[in-house]
């Protein structure tokens, strides 16, 4: 064995060990270099994704605000182009006064439109008005190629379709969104002929302000509109009908991962050895960057969570606020309240002051339950006219109570509205969940049902749901199978009740009415079961039973009319005026032998359409009586629109007869009135001599009433026409 000097033995140990501290330390450096790099590439990938994410989400968000921002023009255009009264107006009456009032001086300081057009179907101007101000004839400045293309689209569309269109053209005013609608009913009919039609179109301008508003609302600082000349990465084109590029909105990146890169890059080149550090540096900077992208989705969120019109949380936001006052309730065995309002008048202000004033008392109602609900309560608007207020506590029942009697105190006082004024009321509904067992869907179904029961009941109240609340709900459900049943199984019975001639007391005609036996229940009142029939759109196949089994039994008695009622569900039916038809014919009836008898509900909703079906219905040759005439709002003007074979004064008119000069007065004074437009009057509910003598010497040509006659079977209508007259003149001085 060789023999080594100690010192050589330590220098050759001090020359290893160096030669592994370098090595170690080569390693350690390639190490350091090779994660240094790992690190700065992952950190540029990061960085890079980083941005390319925000730019990715800033161009969604810019997109979607466009969309928004075209279907809330296309929204509140449907509001205006489907109105009964716009219809009216532009059709009827041809009022371009007032169609200048509604249409284009509502284009003044309006958020929602500031150009206002109302065109013929050949595009010639007949209302033009931006910012308020009347637009001259010449409309070259707004009235673009790209709107014509829009214009065409809409005015060859079918009458099925919606009748509407959107897109964002270019005018001297910049760019902007245009709808173009047809002026039609809310039903969607397009009431005239093609050539007609009349047009609103609407623009809605990306002016600085609104840009800036978007701005604020998609939270994309530097949103700026641009001319088409500039092409730039981060910037989303506007495209016009014609398929071109007419701008674009564009926005400052925030670069995000460059930002965050910015922050840690030094830290690494000067400690590598603090990688660990450096990581947490990277994990906080990230969990920055996730913070931002967290408070922009919460602002979504919201966003999502909020009704436009009044600031409150809408329906969805409801859920969500109400499953956390479940789950709070649940853990702090509180009990959950539940209030859900309906205004009782809102259609109605709508209907006579328009969208515009009717937006401004939603906003004006929602101020105010702010102001009653608190801080603490969900408050919500649920579409329409329906809020609901939430809250947890220990003694609910009082509290809700107390805020119904609040809420309904300042509902019922008249709301002002610039210079109008209001006075609307409300129905409430209150459900509440002990100790938060009852989940949020049950509750609002609850109230809900509540609500209904305080509207049924008057109106003006609030009603605490209540079990027998859904008993009474599966009664009718079990009461609409019954009657479907019974109907399928031809089980409904036809009675007759007899009419009598005012002047000899013999009988004219007779009266067809549906009567109901329930297998194991017995006769179902007409009282609860036509009702039912037309919530549940049973009215048609009930109301064709009876007038086929009328006609049919109308074959026996040869000389005697018939009267059927007509249900508004059933005169709305397209398809009403055929059936009417087909019965006629399979009984081979005289159709002037068969009367109609309708209430005026529908004739004062829908005047056109109810003309039309009249005039149909008049081709068949059967005749039209405005039944319980007296009871409702009926005027001269609408009896002499529609021309009715023949008037039914209400039995309140006859029950009033005896009781006072006046009331036999204003009863001459009817069948005068009704006289005056050749109109024969039938008198029903008469149940005395006095009565009937009375109503003769008005003037009315029939009788009805349990004075002639209840209602009764076939055979004994037969056996009354062999009888003689229905009351002896004897008896009658």
């Amino acid at each position: 064995m060789r023999f080594v000097p100690s010192h050589l033995q330590r220098s050759a140990a001090t020359l290893d060990g160096r030669s592994a501290v370098r090595s170690m330390l080569l390693i350690f450096a390639a190490v350091m270099i090779c994660v240094s790099a790992m690190v700065f590439t992952a950190l540029d990938r990061v960085g890079h994704y980083a941005n390319q994410l925000d730019e990715n989400r800033s161009r969604e968000a810019v997109s979607g605000a466009l969309q928004t921002f075209r279907e809330q023009l296309a929204a509140t255009l449907h509001d205006y182009a489907a109105w009964d009264d716009a219809a009216e107006n532009a059709y009827v009456q041809k009022d371009t006064s007032w169609l200048d009032r509604n249409f284009g001086e509502m284009s003044f300081d309006n958020l929602l439109f500031d150009v206002s057009l109302i065109l013929d179907h050949t595009g010639r101007p007949i209302s033009a008005y931006s910012d308020g101000e009347r637009i001259q004839p010449a409309l070259v400045d707004f009235v673009t190629p790209d709107v014509w293309t829009l214009f065409d689209r809409v005015r060859n569309m079918k009458a099925d379709d919606r009748l509407e269109d959107t897109g964002f053209v270019s005018t001297t005013k910049g760019i902007a969104a245009v709808a173009i609608g047809v002026i039609r009913a809310k039903s969607g009919v397009r009431s005239v002929a093609r050539e007609e039609t009349r047009y609103a179109i609407f623009f809605r301008h990306l002016s600085p302000a609104t840009v800036e508003r978007l701005s604020k609302a998609y939270v994309l600082p530097g949103l700026t509109l641009m001319p088409p000349a500039d092409q730039i990465s981060h910037m989303v084109p506007i495209i016009s009908p014609t398929e071109s590029v007419i701008g674009g909105l564009s926005w400052v990146p925030r670069s995000p991962g460059d930002t965050s890169l910015a922050q840690v890059r030094p830290l690494v080149w000067c400690a590598v050895a603090m990688i660990a550090i450096y990581m947490l540096l990277l994990f906080v900077s990230g969990n920055q960057a996730l913070a931002r992208l967290s408070a922009d989705e919460a602002t979504a969120f919201r966003l999502a969570m909020t009704d436009r019109l009044s600031g409150l949380a809408n329906r969805s936001g409801l859920f969500a606020g109400l499953s956390d006052l479940v789950v709070k309730a649940q853990s702090e065995g509180k009990d959950v309240a539940l209030l859900y309002l309906d205004l009782d008048g809102f259609k109605e202000v709508n209907d006579a002051y328009g969208h515009a004033t009717g937006d401004v008392l939603i906003r004006s109602v929602s101020a105010g339950l702010r102001v009653l609900a608190g801080e603490e309560r969900v408050l919500a608007r649920l579409g329409g006219d329906e809020f609901a207020i939430a809250f947890v506590g220990f003694d609910v029942h009082k509290t809700a109570a107390e805020l119904s009697e609040r809420v309904l105190d300042f509902l019922g006082e008249p709301l002002t509205m610039g210079e109008r004024v209001a006075v609307i009321g409300c129905s409430i509904g209150l459900s509440v969940s002990r100790r938060g067992l009852v989940p949020s869907e049950e509750l609002i179904r609850r109230a809900d049902m509540a609500m209904y029961r305080s509207k049924d009941d008057g109106r003006g109240r609030w009603t605490l749901y209540d079990p027998s609340m859904d008993e009474e709900r599966e009664e009718r459900n079990l009461l609409e199978l019954d009657l479907r049943a019974a109907i399928d199984a031809e089980e409904i019975t036809v009675v007759y009740q007899p009419i009598a001639d005012s002047r000899s007391f013999q009988i004219y005609g007779v009266e067809a009415l549906a009567r109901w036996t329930r297998k194991g229940h017995g006769p179902v009142s007409p009282d609860i079961f036509i009702p039912i029939a037309e919530s549940t759109g049973l009215i048609d196949l009930l109301g064709l039973c009876v007038l086929k089994t009328a006609c049919t039994t109308l074959k026996d008695w040869p000389g005697l009319a018939l009267s059927v009622n007509v249900s508004p569900g059933q005169f709305r039916d397209p398809a009403f005026v055929s059936r009417v038809g087909k019965v006629l014919e399979e009984t081979k009836i005289d159709p002037s032998r068969l009367t109609l008898e309708l209430t005026e509900t529908y004739f004062i909703q829908n005047p056109q359409r109810a003309r039309k079906t009249l005039d149909l219905l008049r081709q068949t040759g059967v005749k039209i009586a405005l039944d319980d005439f007296g009871s409702g709002f009926s005027s001269v003007g609408y009896l002499r629109q529609f021309g009715f074979d023949r008037i039914k004064l209400d039995k309140s008119l006859v029950d009033s007869v005896g009781e006072n000069a006046r009331a036999v007065e204003m009863l001459r004074a009817t069948v005068a009135l009704a006289r005056s437009l050749d109109m024969p009057v039938t008198a029903e509910g008469v149940e005395s001599e006095a009565q009937a003598i009375a109503l003769r010497q008005a003037g009315c040509d029939l009788l009805q009433g349990f004075l002639f006659g209840k209602p009764m079977g076939a055979e004994d209508i037969a056996h009354l026409r062999r009888t003689g007259p229905l009351l002896q003149l004897s008896n009658i001085a």
